[in-house]
C-alpha cells in the first residue's frame, strides 16, 4: 500500500526540478516507509512506501530488467505468486518476491489484457520507453484511487487530489457541474471531481497517454457481469458455495509481512470476516472498534461481545464531540473533498488506533452493496407495492391526502417525518421515491431555490448506471448495480483516504471481483427476503458468530450528528455558513441559505443532514478554494452563537 505521483509533459516545458518530490511530500502519509523518484524524457514517476510484502526489496519506481519499463503502483495483487511461474517460463527474470514486478512482467506479455490476470486492489502508472506511452489503470471495483488531470499539453497523476496540486499546471478552481451533484449525493459519481479539469479513473478502467502523439484513451476492462442462466443450485447448495467462496477471499487477503489486523463493528461484516481470518491463523486477531460516549450511537457494546465470543485481542476507542469536529478540517483535507458521510471521522479514528499496534487491517466493506443488506431497498419495493393501489385514486384525492399528511397537528412530528418517507409524502417518480428518499440530503425544490446554478443533472450520473441495467431480470439487479458503481466507489474512497490518513492499508475481502461475480449470479430472493437483506451471507456464517450478532438490525456507523448540530450546541457553525466570504456565498441564493438556517435555528424543521453538507464544503471551500484556510474552524466548535437563535 503506497501512494502513487507523476506526470509526462507532452509540450512545453518540463515542470521545474523538485516537483516531484513536492507532490510525492504531499502524500508522505501514505507511504512513511521510503520514498523514490525516476525521471527520463518526457516521464517522471514518483512514488511513497508503506512496506507490506518484501520490505528489503520492493523498492519503487521499480524496473523490468533493462530497464524499459518503468512502475509506479499502490495496492495488492493477491494472486501474484501464482502468476509468477508462467512469466518466469516465458523468460521474465525477477528479482524480488513483490507483486509489482508481476505486474511489470505480466503487462510486457499481455498488454492490458494482463488486467484480467489480477485478484487485488490497484492503482498504477506504467511508463514504456521503446513506445513512449504511459499506461495506467485502476482495480475493478475502485478500492483504490487514481486522479489525473490533463491539458492536452501535460498529464499529471496521483494517488490524492492534493498531490495534482503541487504541480505547477494545476490550478484549484470549482467545478460548479459537480455541485448539484454533492448537495443531493455528498459525492460526485462519474469521472469528475469539485475541482475543475482534475478527474478520476473510474473503476474497472485503464488508460493510455502515448506522449508521441498526444493522444490519450480510456477504456473499460470489466463490468459487473449481467445475471446469465446457471445450473439450477437449491438454497442449501447457494449457500455452501457462498461460504466457500468467502474462506478462499479472506485467507488470500491475509498475506503480509507485517503485522495484521481487523475493524470490528459488532455487525455481521466485519465480525464474519474477523471469525474467519481467526480460525485461517490460528492465533487471537487484534480487532479494532470506535464508538461515542451517546450510547444510543455506539456498536462498542455488539464489538465487546464479538470480540469476547471469538477471543480476539481487543482495542476500542470513544470519540466525543469535540474529537469529531476539532478533526474534521483536518480530515476534509485527506479526503481532498467534502466529507458525505460522519462515519468518515469514527473511521480515521479507528484507523489511527489501529496505526500503533498493525499496518493492515480487514474490513467487512461491500456486503450491503453486493448481497442487499441496506433498509432502503425492502422499502422501496413496500413503497412501490403501496403505489400500485394508490395511484388507483384520483388524482386530486392523492394530493390532498398528501397535504394534509405532511401538515396536520392531528400526527406527532416523528410520525409525520416517517410518512414523508412513505408514497403519501413523495411523487411516485424513481427520483423521488428512492434516490431523494434515501441519498438527498435536499428536498428538490428546496436545493434548486437554494443553487444561484440551478439544479442542474443531480441524478444524471446514478441514472446513467440505473438506466444501463434496464435489461437485468429484477428491480433488485438493478438497485444493486447501480449501487456498486456510485454509492460503494464513495464507500471505498472514504475506507481508502481516512485509513491511509494514518499510514495503514486496508483490504476489502468482500470485493473481490470474483465474490463480486458470484453474487451477481445469486436469485434476489437469496439476497432480500421479505424487509430482510444479506440472507444468504447470514445463513453461510451462522455457525461462526452468536446469533444475536448474525440477525441484529443493522446500524452502519450511527454519529449522534443531530444533537451536535442542534442550534444550541453548534451555533457558531451554523452562522459560519453564513459568511460572505466563504465558498457557500458564491454558490447559493443568500435569502434561501438564511430561510434554511433559520428555520433549523427555529426548530421549525431538522436541517441536520443538509447543514452536514454545507458545513463541509464550506470547510472545503476554505481550505482549497477561497485561499482563507480552514484553521479558524477549529475555534467555531464550541463557540455560542453569534445570531439570536
Amino acid at each position: 500500500m503506497c501512494g502513487i505521483a507523476g506526470f509526462v509533459t507532452v509540450r512545453g516545458d518540463h515542470a521545474a526540478a523538485g516537483t516531484l518530490r513536492k507532490m510525492t511530500g504531499a502524500i508522505h502519509h501514505r507511504g512513511p516507509d521510503a520514498e523514490g523518484f525516476w525521471e527520463q524524457g518526457p516521464a517522471a514517476l514518483g512514488h511513497r512506501r508503506l512496506s507490506i510484502i518484501d520490505l528489503s526489496a520492493g523498492a519503487q519506481p521499480m524496473a523490468n530488467e533493462d530497464e524499459s519499463v518503468w512502475i509506479v503502483y499502490n495496492g495488492e495483487i493477491f494472486n501474484h505468486a501464482s502468476l509468477r511461474p508462467a512469466l518466469e517460463q516465458a523468460g521474465h527474470r525477477y528479482h524480488s518476491r513483490c507483486d509489482t514486478e508481476t505486474i511489470i512482467h505480466a503487462y510486457e506479455q499481455h498488454g492490458p489484457e494482463s488486467l484480467q490476470l489480477y485478484r487485488g486492489m490497484f492503482a498504477f502508472a506504467l511508463w514504456d520507453s521503446r513506445s513512449r506511452t504511459l499506461f495506467c489503470a485502476r482495480d475493478r471495483m475502485g478500492i483504490k484511487p487514481f486522479y489525473y488531470y490533463w491539458d492536452d499539453a501535460v498529464f499529471v497523476f496521483a494517488s490524492e487530489i492534493k498531490a495534482l496540486l503541487a504541480h505547477p499546471a494545476v490550478g484549484t478552481r470549482l467545478n460548479p457541474d459537480v455541485v448539484a451533484e454533492y448537495m443531493t449525493f455528498g459525492y460526485g459519481s462519474n469521472e469528475e471531481t469539485l475541482f475543475g479539469g482534475i478527474r478520476k479513473l473510474m473503476p474497472g478502467h485503464w488508460l493510455r497517454l502515448d506522449a508521441a502523439s498526444g493522444q490519450l484513451r480510456i477504456e473499460r476492462y470489466w463490468d459487473v457481469p449481467a445475471r446469465q442462466e446457471t445450473a439450477p443450485l437449491d438454497e442449501r447448495e447457494w449457500i455452501a458455495e457462498c461460504r466457500r467462496r468467502l474462506e478462499e477471499t479472506v485467507q488470500m487477503r491475509l498475506m503480509s509481512d507485517v503485522p495484521l489486523g481487523a475493524f470490528l463493528s459488532g455487525g455481521v461484516d466485519s465480525s464474519a470476516i474477523t471469525a474467519l481470518a481467526q480460525r485461517m491463523t490460528g492465533a487471537p486477531v487484534k480487532t479494532f472498534s470506535v464508538g461515542y460516549a451517546e450510547a444510543a450511537y455506539s456498536e462498542l457494546g455488539y464489538a465487546a461481545q464479538v470480540a469476547a465470543a471469538l477471543g480476539t485481542e481487543h482495542n476500542e476507542i470513544t470519540i466525543s464531540r469535540d474529537d469529531f469536529f476539532s478533526h474534521l478540517p483536518k480530515l476534509i483535507y485527506h479526503e481532498d473533498e467534502p466529507i458525505c458521510w460522519p462515519s468518515s471521522v469514527s473511521l480515521y479514528f479507528v484507523s489511527k488506533l489501529a496505526a500503533q499496534q498493525v499496518k493492515v487491517v480487514l474490513t467487512g466493506e461491500g456486503a450491503d452493496e453486493i448481497f442487499a443488506g441496506y433498509y432502503r431497498y425492502g422499502f422501496y419495493f413496500l413503497n412501490e407495492r403501496a403505489l400500485r393501489a394508490w395511484r388507483v385514486l384520483p388524482a386530486p384525492l392523492r394530493a390532498g391526502v398528501q397535504r394534509w399528511t405532511a401538515s396536520t397537528p392531528l400526527l406527532p412530528a416523528p410520525l409525520r417525518r416517517k410518512l414523508e418517507h412513505t408514497f403519501l409524502g413523495r411523487d411516485d417518480a424513481f427520483e423521488s421515491l428512492y434516490l431523494d428518499n434515501f441519498y438527498g440530503a435536499f428536498p428538490a425544490a428546496e436545493r434548486a431555490a437554494l443553487l444561484t446554478g440551478g439544479d442542474r443533472s443531480s441524478y444524471a450520473s446514478y441514472m446513467e448506471y440505473w438506466n444501463a441495467a434496464s435489461q437485468a431480470p429484477n428491480t433488485l439487479d438493478r438497485l444493486l448495480y447501480a449501487d456498486q458503481k456510485t454509492y460503494l466507489v464513495e464507500l471505498l474512497m472514504k475506507q481508502d483516504q481516512m485509513s491511509m490518513a494514518t499510514s495503514i492499508e486496508s483490504r476489502v475481502p468482500l470485493l473481490d471481483h470474483t465474490l463480486v461475480e458470484f453474487a451477481a449470479r445469486v436469485p434476489a430472493s437469496l439476497k432480500l427476503r421479505g424487509r430482510t437483506g444479506k440472507h444468504i451471507f447470514k445463513a453461510a456464517v451462522s455457525d461462526l458468530l452468536p446469533d444475536s450478532i448474525v440477525n441484529r438490525p443493522k446500524m452502519g456507523f450511527p454519529t449522534p450528528l443531530r444533537d451536535w448540530l442542534s442550534p444550541q450546541r453548534a451555533g457558531a457553525l451554523i452562522d459560519a455558513l453564513e459568511d460572505r466570504d466563504g465558498l457557500l456565498a458564491a454558490i447559493t441564493n443568500r435569502d434561501a441559505l438564511h430561510t434554511l438556517l433559520n428555520r433549523h435555528r427555529q426548530g421549525e424543521i431538522d436541517g441536520t443532514d443538509r447543514i452536514w453538507r454545507l458545513l463541509n464544503f464550506q470547510i472545503w471551500g476554505d481550505h482549497y478554494i477561497t485561499g482563507r484556510g480552514a484553521g479558524r474552524w477549529e475555534a467555531l466548535v464550541g463557540a455560542p452563537a453569534a445570531t439570536p437563535v
